[in-house]
């Protein structure tokens, strides 16, 4: 294994990061105080927009798809060291137009989608022209195990009538998402269930699609929104249906894999900020006569958390060689692996620096509150801990008892 930058990552990351110094850094403050503006909790920040223009321009843009049709054509490799800076800044990865959920949606698009889909979707998302959503999970049943979904999806004619309710669908109440890809049954008896599942894609203004209401996490009232949505018998035509009837638990695994990686190289870059951000509140600070930094607790928790964040950086790229080199089914382990992992390392480091900045770590002033909240609904978005700690354990066992 060989994680050598090449010249063409070297040149792009180079770029990236002087643009985020440029741009990013400098309008922290600006992004705050224009959503603050706004008596809209999901008001689209207007600095973003200016800055993409920037970003397009500049050839930084659809970093993440690996089909040169679509994308720069990197591979994950290649990708990791520039989703890990665009990860320092929440919201930076949509300047990029290299945001989730609409990352993986754009990705399923380009696999699975007709060319009528990929013309009406596909494209005015790579232009970044539209958000969309993903609604996979449901409050009724565990969806974890995503053979639990239960909304259905009954075919009439020409066309599929939706009944369901899902919650946590990101992004659903800004007005820029205009589609969702639903996942639900079409065949709840079939005896393989993993066939009963299919995806579809509902316009957000489809009549029976009403947004409930967006959730608070961890008590902050995310500009992206999360949201609880009820559909009631939502029509839409059949050649609406992604990949063909059944294929919905494949699709969403496809999906995963790379948005698994993905997740946890920005959940580096976070890290990684918030690192720095100790180091120099620790270099700045006085406290019973000398720097912070001088404290031998403070220098082992800078220590660890460095550690820690190479630990997991080294993980993750060995992850995205295997699926590069092997494929996304020859690196399951690993993908589970780092999405226990980095989690746990963001929370980490980033309560560690929440500390050592005392009761400004938990205010607004800095991102760092914002960030352990969102390091904290990690350990559970795109499956749980537990359910990969079990994947793991199940694999190694089976090797063990063979």
């Amino acid at each position: 294994m060989d994680f050598t930058f090449s010249e063409k990552v070297t040149t792009l990351r180079q770029q990236l990061s002087d643009f985020m110094d440029r741009y990013i850094y400098p309008n922290q403050q600006t992004y705050r105080d224009q959503l603050a503006a706004s008596p809209d909790p999901h008001h689209h920040a207007e600095i973003v927009d200016e800055l993409k223009e920037k970003a397009r321009a500049q050839g930084l843009w659809n970093l993440f798809l690996p089909d040169k049709e679509y994308g720069a054509g990197l591979t994950n490799l290649e990708y990791a060291p520039l989703a890990e800076l665009m990860g320092r800044v929440g919201w930076s990865s949509e300047v990029f137009n290299c945001a989730a959920p609409d990352t993986g949606n754009m990705e399923i698009l380009a696999q699975f989608g007709t060319e009528e889909q990929k013309e009406q979707w596909l494209e005015p998302l790579l232009n970044g022209e539209i958000r969309s959503a993903f609604a996979m999970t449901e409050p009724a049943v565990a969806s974890s195990d995503a053979t639990n979904i239960q909304l259905s999806i009954t075919r009439e004619g020409d066309e599929y009538v939706l009944n369901g309710r899902k919650w946590w669908i990101s992004g659903a109440a800004r007005p820029r998402c205009k589609i969702f890809i639903v996942m639900g049954k079409t065949d709840p008896h079939n005896p393989d269930r993993h066939r009963q599942q299919s995806m579809i894609l509902v316009p957000r203004d489809t009549p029976g699609v009403t947004i409930v209401r967006s959730l608070p996490v961890m008590g902050y009232m995310d500009n992206e929104s999360h949201c609880e949505v009820l559909f009631e018998n939502v029509r839409v035509p059949a050649t609406n249906l992604l990949g063909e009837e059944g294929s919905g638990f494949a699709i969403a695994q496809a999906r995963l894999g790379p948005g698994r990686i993905h997740h946890c190289m920005r959940s580096i870059g976070a890290a990684s900020y918030a690192l720095e951000l100790m180091c120099q509140r620790a270099s700045s600070r006085v406290a019973f006569g000398k720097p912070l930094a001088e404290q031998g607790v403070i220098r082992e928790w800078i220590a660890t958390s460095y550690i820690e964040i190479e630990q997991a950086r080294l993980l993750t790229l060995k992850t995205a060689w295997m699926m590069d080199t092997l494929g996304k089914k020859a690196a399951q382990q690993e993908i589970a692996m780092i999405k226990v992992v980095v989690p746990e390392m963001l929370t980490n480091v980033v309560n560690r620096a929440m500390q050592v900045f005392g009761a400004a770590g938990v205010s607004n002033d800095f991102p760092l509150a914002s960030m352990w909240a969102h390091g904290r609904t990690m350990h559970i978005v795109d499956g749980p801990d537990e359910v990969h700690k079990r994947a793991i354990a199940r694999t190694l066992l089976r090797q063990y008892q063979k």
